[in-house]
């Protein structure tokens, strides 16, 4: 996991010889990823500077290693589950570590009637849904592994901003592409972000969805930097302000331990 979050921070530093069709071919999935919808060639190819026939080239294969995905009916390309097995892949070096992660996560969610899941990096605006652990309870929210949501939404979005050494103006004009059922002002948003590194965790209540509250904590690896975070979701009615707060100093404990590990 070291090796993750020093390359995001690296992306930039070229080696001394790359392969084009590589590049081009990583900047395609990138596109995808960040993409609200399913893209056709001809748009792919003009945002990203690439010849229609080669962008074509690039689609296709990508399609045929199951990277991407594509609809016959309306042409358009769009990021595959198969990404998501190259990530699980990726991340079988701390397979103990998220085994241990996993198990507090239960903890925390039979505690507190809560569904926990844990949110990993893909991208540079996205994260996706990696592991999940349920309350044994009647009613419960439910998120299927390898959802995809953007990066700075709701209480694990806090997270990724408090940490991600993202700025307050660039961090506002992505703040305005967000969808949410309630949006909080990007001043609320903001001094919520600055907490987090003082209350070590974040609470989003009824903001991203009505009748719904969050509360998340970052896994930091050993330079500070956000590789991952756990969220715990339930229904707002479930917490009083005693109720999230202890959910909250749970939340952080689990993270915390799971920090040193990476």
């Amino acid at each position: 996991m070291h090796g993750a979050s020093t390359l995001s921070k690296q992306e930039k530093v070229k080696p001394e010889k790359t392969v084009g069709a590589l590049v081009a071919g990583l900047k395609v999935i990138r596109y995808l990823i960040n993409s609200k919808e399913p893209v056709g060639v001809s748009k792919v190819a003009k945002e990203l500077s690439i010849s229609p026939s080669t962008c074509f080239s690039l689609l296709r294969t990508l399609v045929h290693e199951d990277l991407l995905s594509f609809n016959t009916t309306n042409k358009t390309y769009a990021v595959s589950f198969g990404l998501l097995e190259l990530l699980k892949g990726a991340m079988e070096e701390g397979q103990h570590s998220l085994k241990l992660i996993k198990e507090k996560m239960r903890v925390v969610a039979a505690d507190h009637g809560v569904t926990t899941m844990l949110f990993r990096r893909l991208g540079s605006d996205r994260v996706v849904l990696v592991e999940r652990a349920d309350a044994n309870t009647a009613v419960r929210v439910h998120i299927p592994i390898g959802q995809r949501l953007p990066m700075y939404i709701g209480a694990l979005g806090r997270c990724f901003a408090a940490y991600g050494h993202i700025d307050r103006d660039l961090l506002h004009e992505k703040f305005k592409e967000l969808r949410w059922e309630s949006a909080p002002s990007f001043s609320e948003f903001w001094r919520d972000v600055k907490n987090v590194e003082q209350q070590g965790y974040a609470v989003d209540r009824d903001h991203f969805t009505r009748g719904i509250t969050v509360a998340a904590a970052p896994v930091l690896d050993s330079e500070n930097f956000p590789v991952m975070v756990v969220s715990a979701v339930g229904f707002s009615g479930q917490f009083d302000d005693r109720a999230l707060e202890l959910l909250g100093n749970d939340i952080r404990k689990c993270t915390q331990e799971a920090s040193a590990w990476f």
